[in-house]
C-alpha cells in the first residue's frame, strides 16, 4: 500500500503519527469532503484532510487507538479505494509507482472515451437528422440507437454509476449522482420508448405523438454526454498529472545506487539499503547518494539543486555533503549520517508534499458550497421538470421537461469548484520549490499575499553572520600589507572573533601571518604581542590612551568607520600609531536588491537587532531599510512582532537563528533562512533553501500569483454555475424559443473543469520578479 509516513512525525511521548493515503475514485469536492468527514470521526484520529488535486488523505492519528489497516477500511467503507503499492517502497520508488498508476488511469479513460466516441457518433447523426434523412428514418432505427448506446452507458460510463451507487448507500450525493440520474433518466426513458412505444404514444394524450412513425428517444443525450464526460476526465487526469511534476523532478534527483565499503571491498547497493555509519565512495561525475561527512579525499560538488548556486563547492575531510548533489572533479569517501527519509532532499520533498496536500482558508467556501450543492441541484432539476411538464404545450411538455431536467443535472456538476483551489496551491508550491522556496502549506501561501510589513533580522539574514576584515588604513609610513602581516601574526593566538576575522582577511589577501610571542589578551580592550622583535598593541581608543599612544586625527577617522557599522581597531607598533583596521559583519551582496524589490511590492521593511542603534542605523541606511528596532534582546523580538500586529500590520518575520524562533512563530508568516538552524526552520512557515534574501520577494510574489489564480478559478466556477443552471432550466425559452441541449450542457461542464486545471497550470510559467530569487 502506498502510504507515505513522515519520518519523525511522532508527537512527544510517541502519541501521534501522520500518514498519507493515496485515494482512488474521487471525482469532486463532495467526494473529498465525505472521506474527510468519515476519517475525522474514526476512533483514534486527531485530524484528517483530503485533497482532491493530489488525491491524498493526510491523517494524524494515535497509533495506540488505530492503525493503517483500520484507516484504509474506513476509506473503503465510504465507497472509495486506497492505491496498492508494494509495502517496501518509499521515496522515489513510491512516487514512480504512483506516476505509473496515474498513467494507467489516463490510458483506461482514453480507451473508454474512444469506444464511447465511436459508438456515440452515429447515434448523434441519427438524432440530428430529425427524421428528415430518408435512409436514417427506418422502422428499426431506435433499436440501432439502443444497441450503440447500451455499451456506452453500461461499460464506458460504468464508473459514474458505481460511484453514484456508493454515495447513495452512504446517504450522500455528489457529481456522479447528477451524472447518473441525468444520463440514466434519458437512457431508461429511451429504452422503454423503444421496447414499448405504444405506451408512450398513448400516454402523451395528444394525437401528434400517436400519429408519429416512431416515439422520440434521447439516446444521444445519454451516449454523447458519457463520451464528453470521459473526454473531460481524460484531459483533467492528464493536466492533474502535470501539476505534480515538481515532486517528480525532485524525486528524480535522487541517486538509485550507492557504492559502499563492506567487508573491506566496494560494492554497489540500492540507495535504500545504505545505513548511517556506512562508508560511501563517490567518483567524479557521480551523484552523492545520501547525506554525510567527508572522511578522505577532496572534490568540488555541484549543490545547485539545494542552494541554487551554480558554482561547485569545494569539499574536504570534515565537510558535509548532501544526497542528490553532483560530484564534479575528485573522488572522496564519506560517512553516511542521514539516509532514506532523513536526507535533505527527502525533507524538501516532504515539505512540498505537505504543502500541496494542505488546504488554504479560501478553499473552505468551496467546500461548504460543494457539500450542499448536489442536493440543491437535484431539487432544482425536479422543480424544472414539474414546471415544464405543467406549463409547456401538451404535445411537447414531456420532451421539454425531460431535456431540461437532464441539462440542469449535467451542467451543474461541481467538479470545477472543487478543483479551483487545490490545483493552484499544488502548482504554486511546486513552482516555489523549484525556486528554492519551501512553503509549509496552503494557509501560509494565502497569508503571504497579504503581508504589508517584513521584519528582517540583521545578523545572518541581512549580513553574512560572521565578521570580516573590511579596511586596512596604514599610518606613519608603513605599507598596508606590512601592517596587515604584523597585525595578523599578533592575532594568530587570539580566539576573539575580531582577531579571527583579521587572520582570515590576511590569508584571503595572500598574506600568511608569521609567529608571535609574548601574547597577552587585555580583556575588554585588545591584545599585545611581539612580532619579529617589534611590540604590537591592538585595541580600542581607551587602550591607546592608557598606553600613551597618540591617535590624533585618526580618532575622527575611527568615528567615521564606526558610523558605517564597522568596528575600528587601532594598531600601534613600538609605541607609535601604525594605522587603523576595521572589521564588520558584512552585508550579503543581494540584501540591498532584495529590500528594493520588497519596496516595489509595496511592503514596509523593518530591521530588528540586538546591536546598538548607531551600528544598526548604519546598516539600515546602506540597504534602504525603512525602520530600525535596535538593542532588542532575543526574548524581545517576538514582542516587537506582536506590537506591529497590534498596530494593524500583517507581519512577515525573516530570521535564521535559534533566538529568532519565537518571533518566526509569532509572525503571520515566519520565513527561515535555509542556512540557519533547524529550530528556526521548524518554527517557520516558509524556508529559503538558498539562504538568499531575494527568496522572500519570490515567496510573496508567488503567493500573490497563486491567490490571483485561485480567485480567477473560483470566479469562473461560480459564474459558470450561475449562468449555466438558468440556461439549462430554459430561462431564455420564453424570449428566444431556445433550450440548452443536454449534449451542450455536458460539453460545457467538462470544459469548465479542464479550464480550471489549465488556468492553474499557468503558474508553472511563474518567474520571480527579482533575478536570483
Amino acid at each position: 500500500m502506498s502510504t507515505t509516513m513522515k519520518s519523525g512525525d511522532t508527537a512527544p511521548g510517541g502519541a501521534e503519527e501522520r500518514i498519507d493515503l493515496p485515494i482512488t475514485g474521487m471525482t469532486c469536492a463532495a467526494c473529498a469532503r465525505r472521506i474527510e468527514t468519515r476519517l475525522s470521526k474514526a476512533p483514534g484520529v486527531r485530524r484528517a484532510g483530503v485533497n482532491l488535486a493530489t488525491e491524498r488523505a493526510t491523517v494524524e492519528y494515535d497509533p495506540a487507538a488505530t492503525g493503517v489497516p483500520e484507516l484504509v477500511r474506513v476509506v473503503e467503507d465510504t465507497g472509495y479505494g486506497v492505491r496498492e503499492v508494494p509495502a517496501a517502497e518509499g521515496g522515489a520508488a513510491a512516487e514512480d509507482t504512483e506516476a505509473v498508476a496515474r498513467e494507467e488511469e489516463y490510458r483506461a479513460l482514453r480507451h473508454r472515451f474512444w469506444i464511447a466516441a465511436l459508438l456515440s457518433l452515429p447515434v448523434l447523426v441519427i438524432a440530428m437528422s430529425h427524421g428528415r434523412v430518408a435512409w436514417l428514418d427506418f422502422p428499426g432505427v431506435n433499436w440501432v440507437q439502443l444497441a450503440l448506446t447500451t455499451p456506452v452507458v453500461l461499460y464506458c460510463g460504468a464508473q459514474f454509476y458505481r460511484s453514484a451507487w456508493a454515495a447513495f448507500r452512504h446517504r450522500a450525493a455528489d457529481m456522479n449522482t447528477l451524472i447518473a440520474v441525468g444520463t440514466g433518466t434519458a437512457y431508461l426513458y429511451s429504452l422503454a420508448a423503444t421496447v414499448r412505444p405504444g405506451l408512450f404514444a398513448a400516454a402523451a394524450g395528444h394525437g401528434a405523438m400517436a400519429g408519429m412513425a416512431r416515439v422520440p428517444v434521447y439516446f444521444e443525450a445519454a451516449s454523447v454526454i458519457v463520451a464528453l464526460l470521459l473526454l473531460g476526465r481524460m484531459l483533467e487526469a492528464r493536466a492533474k498529472g502535470r501539476t505534480g511534476e515538481a515532486i517528480r523532478r525532485l524525486m528524480g534527483l535522487q541517486a538509485r545506487t550507492a557504492r559502499v565499503v563492506r567487508g573491506g571491498r566496494e560494492q554497489d547497493v540500492p540507495v535504500e539499503s545504505v545505513v548511517p555509519g556506512d562508508v560511501v565512495v563517490v567518483r567524479p561525475g557521480e551523484k552523492v547518494p545520501v547525506d554525510g561527512t567527508v572522511l578522505e579525499g577532496a572534490s568540488a560538488v555541484d549543490e545547485s539543486m539545494l542552494t541554487g548556486e551554480s558554482l561547485p563547492v569545494s569539499k574536504g575531510p570534515g565537510d558535509a555533503v548532501f544526497g542528490a548533489t553532483l560530484n564534479c572533479t575528485g573522488s572522496f569517501r564519506f560517512t553516511a549520517t542521514r539516509v532514506g527519509r532523513d536526507t535533505a532532499l527527502q525533507q524538501i520533498v516532504r515539505m512540498v508534499q505537505e504543502a500541496q496536500g494542505s488546504r488554504a482558508p479560501i478553499a473552505r467556501l468551496a467546500d461548504v458550497i460543494s457539500g450542499i450543492f448536489t442536493p440543491i441541484v437535484i431539487s432544482v432539476a425536479i422543480a424544472v421538470f414539474v414546471v415544464w411538464f405543467v406549463a409547456a404545450p401538451p404535445e411537447t411538455r414531456f420532451t421539454q421537461a425531460l431535456l431540461s431536467f437532464v441539462s440542469v443535472l449535467i451542467i451543474a456538476c461541481p467538479c470545477a469548484l472543487g478543483l479551483a483551489t487545490p490545483t493552484a496551491i499544488m502548482v504554486g508550491t511546486g513552482r516555489g520549490a523549484e525556486h528554492g522556496v519551501l512553503i509549509r502549506g496552503g494557509e501560509s501561501l494565502e497569508t503571504a499575499h497579504r503581508l504589508d510589513t517584513v521584519v528582517l533580522d540583521k545578523t545572518g539574514t541581512l549580513t553574512r553572520g560572521e565578521p570580516a576584515l573590511t579596511d586596512v588604513l596604514p599610518a606613519g609610513g608603513i605599507a598596508a600589507d606590512e601592517l596587515l602581516r604584523l597585525v595578523a601574526a599578533a592575532e594568530r593566538g587570539s580566539e576573539h572573533p575580531l582577531g579571527e576575522a583579521v587572520v582570515r582577511g590576511a590569508r584571503e589577501r595572500g598574506i600568511e601571518p608569521g609567529e608571535a610571542s609574548g601574547f597577552q589578551a587585555l580583556a575588554g580592550h585588545g591584545i599585545e604581542a611581539t612580532v619579529e622583535g617589534r611590540r604590537l598593541l591592538l585595541g580600542n581608543g581607551k587602550l591607546m590612551r592608557d598606553r600613551g599612544v597618540e591617535v590624533g586625527a585618526w580618532a575622527e577617522r575611527a568615528e567615521t568607520l564606526a558610523g558605517e557599522g564597522k568596528t575600528p581597531v587601532y594598531a600601534a607598533v613600538d609605541g607609535a600609531l601604525a594605522g587603523v583596521l576595521a572589521v564588520a559583519d558584512t552585508l550579503k551582496p543581494e540584501s540591498a536588491e532584495a529590500v528594493r524589490a520588497l519596496h516595489a511590492l509595496g511592503i514596509e521593511t523593518v530591521m530588528i537587532t540586538g546591536d546598538n542603534r548607531r551600528t544598526a542605523e548604519a546598516v539600515a541606511r546602506r540597504v534602504g531599510i525603512d525602520r530600525v528596532l535596535a538593542e532588542v534582546l532575543p526574548d524581545g523580538k517576538a514582542r516587537e512582532v506582536k506590537r506591529l500586529q497590534e498596530a494593524g500590520k500583517t507581519v512577515g518575520m525573516v530570521g535564521d537563528g535559534i533566538n529568532d524562533a519565537p518571533a518566526l512563530a509569532r509572525a503571520d508568516v515566519g520565513i527561515a533562512i535555509g542556512t540557519g538552524t533547524d529550530v528556526a526552520m521548524e518554527a517557520a512557515d516558509v524556508t529559503l533553501i538558498r539562504g538568499d534574501l531575494r527568496g522572500v520577494v519570490t515567496a510573496i510574489a508567488l503567493s500573490r500569483a497563486t491567490l490571483r489564480t485561485v480567485r480567477q478559478n473560483l470566479f469562473w466556477a461560480f459564474v459558470y454555475n450561475v449562468i449555466g443552471i438558468p440556461l439549462a432550466a430554459g430561462a431564455l425559452y420564453p424570449f428566444t424559443g431556445w433550450l440548452l441541449s443536454p449534449v451542450v450542457a455536458s460539453a460545457a461542464m467538462s470544459l469548465s473543469s479542464v479550464s480550471v486545471v489549465t488556468n492553474s497550470l499557468r503558474l508553472r510559467r511563474f518567474h520571480s520578479p527579482i533575478q536570483g530569487g
